[in-house]
């Protein structure tokens, strides 16, 4: 999944510009592998904390984000060095797997995507930060941080904790609101949508209003390709909203596999295929009544995020599903009182959920943990800086820099985030989105599972299946990947 994130200013006044934020949007970075060139010390890199980075971040403010780590309380005597990583997660993945599983010492400590730490985890690979840093810390990062985030970074056996959370990302629904005051819509209105969740049925008529009065080609831009995207995140931010999961409630979300049930088959599974194929044809035998159809074009099934970003960028998307890197694009571009956002909606609330811990606003979850190599020869050094990232000046100052977003609900209310333009602006629905994140379910076989999800995802909103027959096919499919 790509990660991206949103903008923030830098400490100076200036606006971090586009180019930036583009370049930040790959949060993995541009180095093709983790050799390369070093920030923030001298570069001997002999007695220096070896860390593991995005290295886009690293290469446009690197020694700025060093500094961070001393004004948040290391010692001097500590030299930190931010080694690049591969531009892309899978590759950085590999790499990281190859050099961990080989016994190597450096990096010291490295950024895991929260998609594939828990494999680290099950592998064995990285350190227990659980029996190294102290109860207090620990009990910390369990009180004070986004808690569907940290749990990522869990044993999901043992509960214990294997990475210290750095930066979130989550998806929204992100909304034209000149479009919506075209329909009638108003601030108050806007004001609620912020931070109070609607439900589908709602949405989908205020979003058929907002086409019919204003300039909108159509309702819905979002992504439901064939790729990890759908299956991690757009669509499973529909289904948990529909009460339903993979492999039934969230307690299985990282497996074990083939002890877990496979829950694809089921009521709730196939009438969230059923709301999306109404979303793209209103008249189709499967489309459900009383939500508006016909918002969406077909497509969405050949979209990504790249694609269906300029689809709200030239005006032709009254609402869009994507990250907060869109928030800031668009926000820029049309200004943040004609740009507004909101918690995804729901279809059944979490009481009425058919799966445990499912129901109600959802938003996928992106974000990178710091994680220790157990192979370290500076664990105590190591420690020290992970201590420093964990300071809330270290995680606001991150935003101001970078925009990455806070691990820690606080945060979002605090005054240094609300001043930063444009992104201060929409922390109170991003809380929100962090405080009913929805992980992927990562486990050795997820990469197959993923594709599996995605493809019968596409078939039945495209109309080329339906929902109850791609739901069955798909039942079979994860079944024989459990087993």
């Amino acid at each position: 999944m790509p990660e991206k994130y949103s903008q923030g200013t830098r400490t100076d006044g200036s606006r971090v510009s586009r180019r930036t934020f583009v370049k930040a949007a790959g949060a993995s970075g541009a180095a093709v592998s983790l050799a390369g060139c070093i920030y923030g010390d001298d570069g001997d890199g002999e007695d220096a904390v070896v860390f593991g980075f995005d290295p886009d971040s690293a290469d446009d403010v690197g020694d700025e984000i060093v500094q961070l780590f001393y004004d948040n309380g290391l010692d001097e005597d500590i030299d930190v060095e931010l080694q690049p990583g591969a531009s892309d997660t899978g590759e950085r993945r590999d790499n990281y797997e190859t050099l961990l599983d080989t016994g190597e010492t450096e990096p010291d400590i490295m950024l895991m995507d929260n998609g594939w730490v828990n494999v680290f985890i099950q592998r064995g690979l990285i350190a227990n930060l659980s029996e190294v840093l102290e109860d207090d810390e620990v009990s910390r990062i369990d009180d004070e941080y986004f808690e569907a985030f940290t749990d990522t970074a869990r044993d999901p056996d043992s509960d214990e904790l294997y990475g210290v959370p750095l930066f979130p990302d989550f998806g929204t629904m992100q909304y034209r609101k000149d479009y919506a005051r075209e329909a009638g819509y108003d601030d108050d209105d806007f004001e609620e949508w912020a931070t109070e969740p609607m439900s589908w049925e709602e949405w989908s008529q205020i979003t058929a209003e907002m086409v019919e009065e204003s300039d909108a080609n159509f309702g819905l831009s979002t992504q439901m390709a064939i790729y990890e995207g759908t299956s991690c995140c757009s669509f499973n931010e529909v289904l948990t909203s529909w009460g339903g999961g993979y492999f039934g409630g969230e307690e299985n979300l990282f497996g074990p596999v083939g002890e877990r049930d496979v829950t694809v088959d089921e009521e709730e599974f196939v009438d969230a295929l059923r709301m999306l194929r109404t979303f793209v044809d209103g008249d189709d035998e499967n489309a459900l009544e009383d939500y508006e159809g016909d918002l969406a074009p077909s497509d969405i099934t050949q979209w990504s995020e790249d694609e269906s970003l300029p689809q709200m960028e030239n005006g032709s998307a009254a609402m869009h599903r994507n990250w907060p890197y869109a928030i800031v694009n668009n926000a820029e571009e049309f200004g943040v009182d004609n740009y507004g956002t909101m918690p995804i909606p729901y279809a059944v609330s979490e009481d009425e959920a058919a799966q445990d811990g499912m129901g109600g606003t959802a938003s996928a979850l992106g974000g990178w943990h710091i994680v220790m190599n157990p192979n370290s020869e500076r664990q105590e050094e190591s420690l020290e800086v992970i201590r420093a990232a964990m300071e809330d000046d270290f995680n606001l100052g991150l935003l101001d820099l970078w925009g990455w977003l806070p691990p820690k609900p606080e945060l979002f209310d605090s005054q240094e985030a609300e001043d930063l333009e444009p992104i201060g602006n929409y922390m109170d629905t991003l809380r929100v989105a962090g405080e009913n994140a929805v992980a992927r379910p990562v486990t050795e076989v997820w990469g197959t599972q993923s594709e599996l999800i995605a493809q019968e995802v596409n078939s039945a909103v495209a109309g080329n299946k339906s929902p109850q027959e791609a739901a069955e096919d798909l039942q079979s499919g994860l079944e024989d990947t459990e087993s």
